[in-house]
């Protein structure tokens, strides 16, 4: 997309292959879309809607999802780099990050209760005052998550997640 998208509301529509790259979306609303192959990266966010959005193959780079409205936010991603992403206090329930790359993402004080990293990696992604319980690590790869600071009852590893768990004491586990 060359020209941009017009400003409204979108539902149930598919974007494939366009490019929202620094675009101004503020008070959008996507309800039930889905992005394939889209590249979204740096676009503004304030009051953007996104309700049962589905990201596949997407690039979105340093998004502010966490300046969306919050009312009913609801997505997943499979196959996105979401690299400098901030998730901010959100409530991000049971979302699926499937085959996604998240480096240095924020996720300081989101609700992620029973939410899946499947074959995600997540180096540098930031966890503080965040609720993962019930979150599926298990496939996981580079995450560093202290269980002083988080709530992660519940919440499932594998054995070689486990360095992750135990960073900030500096061990070797061989």
């Amino acid at each position: 997309m060359e020209k941009g998208i017009a400003k409204g509301e979108y539902d149930n529509c598919s974007f494939r292959l366009c490019n929202f790259g620094s675009m101004d979306l503020s008070g959008m609303r996507f309800s039930e879309c889905i992005f394939d192959g889209c590249d979204l990266s740096m676009a503004k966010l304030p009051e953007t809607s996104f309700r049962g959005a589905q990201f596949k193959h997407c690039k979105l780079l340093g998004l502010r999802f966490d300046q969306c409205n919050k009312l009913l936010i609801s997505f997943s991603f499979s196959s996105c780099v979401l690299d400098f992403c901030s998730f901010y206090q959100l409530n991000l329930k049971r979302t699926i990050f499937s085959d996604c790359r998240l480096h240095e993402t924020d996720f300081v004080e989101a609700d992620l209760t029973h939410a899946k990293f499947i074959n995600c990696d997540l180096t540098r992604a930031v966890f503080h005052n965040t609720m993962v319980q019930g979150c599926d690590f298990r496939t996981a790869i580079n995450f560093s998550i202290d269980p002083q600071v988080n709530r992660i009852s519940n919440a499932r590893f594998s054995l070689s997640g486990l360095p992750g768990l135990l960073e900030k004491y500096d061990l070797l586990i061989e």
